[in-house]
């Protein structure tokens, strides 16, 4: 885009009136107005766990680069600029030619190119045990193998930029150091371990927690669990799932409290089956799963949640209802923090790729209504 364009609103970080010029992709100045603007500006989401969305499922045998490329545009047309494609436990090879989809479906589309700056790896190094394993096979939970890591490079190109892991595996804290010496985000999640290998994997470099207070077991010690740990563990920023159903009100609210906003990022953690009707489908990764009118996803006959189905922006207007918070507060969570992650978005400072949300907010319901997205500073079309 080599002409300039300019973009007006209420500055979500102020609440005064901007333009922003854009060119090149990119912000060219940011200009204060006394005008008065019923819509805001904000930066384009960024979701550190996509799993799918809208039928196009990552996880699934039958994923191509034609899966990744669509499901690009449907987060685009939910606010996403920017997210990591995420891949749980399955076998070597099915990881492996996943892996290799993403990395084909960046090369050919530059869409894709943009909105993927890596992949997060959910598994397969978790907890065997049922309930802190979640919805992930038990048949291929194994342990961590920097072998089997350059193989999941070498087929994506270096790609994998985040590991969710439980440190209870022997040797971990080599394998997070030799990690974090490549780069690479290490997360900890899906975990039975105890509160000193949980703090010696912070030692060794972990840095983040995935989904707290989800794959966990339902029944847990009163004191001696995991989750005291990472929560007492300042060096750990916790993601978490602001959809109403992983986390109540209450323990949404404490976690904000105990890790402070700052220390905090909104996930999705969005399967296939989100934006679907409510019904019971089969699904790669759990199996037989119902998914219900409010939102819900569960493993048929059970309690137990298989996944979410709300998109991000959506997540954003359930914890400002669910936890008092500002809107300016809970969209920092799901812009600018994990933008410091994913390297790359999260603002509107000049200078900055021009990923940009123009919506109006609707603060009887906490709904933010999409009016325009840009990426790059190219206007997104609306997929449905």
């Amino acid at each position: 885009m080599a002409h300039s364009q300019h973009i007006e609103g209420r500055d979500i970080r102020t609440g005064a009136g901007i333009v922003l010029t854009v060119r090149h992709g990119c912000i060219q100045s940011c200009r204060p107005t006394n005008q008065k603007y019923e819509c805001w500006l904000s930066p384009g989401l960024v979701d550190l766990q996509v799993n799918g969305y809208r039928g196009f499922d990552l996880n699934e045998d039958a994923a191509t680069p034609a899966t990744v490329s669509r499901l690009v545009r449907r987060l685009l047309a939910a606010g996403v600029t920017t997210f990591l494609p995420t891949l749980v436990t399955a076998s070597r090879e099915q990881l492996l030619a996943r892996l290799s989809a993403i990395a084909e479906a960046r090369r050919i589309d530059p869409m894709a190119r943009a909105c993927i700056p890596f992949v997060h790896m959910e598994g397969p190094h978790i907890s065997p045990k049922d309930g802190y394993r979640g919805a992930h096979p038990r048949k291929h939970v194994r342990p961590p193998s920097m072998e089997e890591f350059a193989l999941w490079q070498q087929s994506s190109g270096g790609l994998v930029g985040m590991v969710t892991l439980s440190p209870h595996f022997p040797g971990i804290g080599n394998y997070i150091r030799a990690l974090r010496s490549q780069r690479v985000h290490v997360s900890l999640g899906h975990t039975h371990a105890t509160a000193a290998q949980i703090h010696a994997a912070v030692q060794a470099g972990a840095a983040f927690s995935t989904h707290l207070g989800n794959g966990i077991s339902a029944r847990i010690e009163r004191h001696n669990n995991p989750l005291w740990s990472q929560l007492a563990e300042s060096r750990l920023t916790a993601m978490l799932i602001g959809d109403g159903h992983h986390l109540p009100a209450d323990v949404l609210k404490a976690m904000l409290r105990a890790k402070s906003t700052r220390r905090c990022i909104l996930v999705s953690d969005l399967v296939a089956l989100g934006g679907m009707p409510p019904g019971r489908y089969s699904a790669p990764i759990g199996g037989a799963v119902e998914l219900s009118a409010d939102g819900r996803l569960t493993m048929a006959g059970t309690a137990h949640l298989a996944g979410a189905v709300l998109p991000l922006i959506e997540a954003v207007g359930v914890t400002t209802r669910l936890t008092g918070l500002s809107l300016r507060s809970v969209l920092r969570m799901a812009t600018l923090h994990p933008a410091r992650v994913a390297r790359q978005g999260g603002d509107l400072d000049v200078g900055r790729r021009a990923d940009i949300l123009q919506f109006h907010w609707h603060p009887e319901e906490c709904a933010i209504r999409l009016r325009g997205v840009w990426l790059a500073g190219e206007p997104v079309r609306s997929v449905r």
